[in-house]
């Protein structure tokens, strides 16, 4: 089955704490496999984008996002409650526009996804794409 096209690639060259994240990201896969599994993520060995990094829990039927993580240099104080909370629930702020629409093609193309200096990278578990790691640029 042929991949469809992705609408928010990653650009020629990612910024370099993104590009640390997409290098660990790769170095977890197994074998030949294109996407990493989830459960090989360790969030503490994200330390140094900590506070601009937010993984997303990733469901089917129906489609839906929850954060499972969110850095707190992403948010404002009265955004400090959206952990635990799906996206479609909530007012996301500044650095999180479009973020559904992009998680969404991120699980479609099961490939890393680019939207204005934030990056989504897909992790498998339970036999399709359960969990989005991703990073906004500093």
């Amino acid at each position: 089955m042929d991949r469809p096209h992705n609408p928010f690639p990653l650009p020629a060259a990612l910024e370099r704490d993104l590009a640390a994240l997409e290098s660990h990201w790769r170095g977890l896969r197994r074998a030949q496999n294109d996407i990493p599994f989830a459960d090989d993520l360790k969030p503490a060995a994200l330390s140094a984008e900590a506070g601009r990094v937010l993984l997303l829990d990733a469901f089917e039927k129906p489609e839906r996002f929850r954060f499972s993580l969110l850095g707190g240099d992403l948010l404002l104080p009265q955004d400090k409650a959206l952990s635990g909370k799906f996206i479609d629930e909530v007012e996301l702020p500044a650095p999180l526009g479009f973020l559904r629409a992009q998680a969404s093609a991120t699980v479609e193309a099961r490939a890393p996804t680019y939207h204005r200096g934030r990056l989504l990278l897909p992790m498998w578990g339970d036999g399709r794409v359960s969990l989005l790691v991703g990073a906004v640029h500093a």
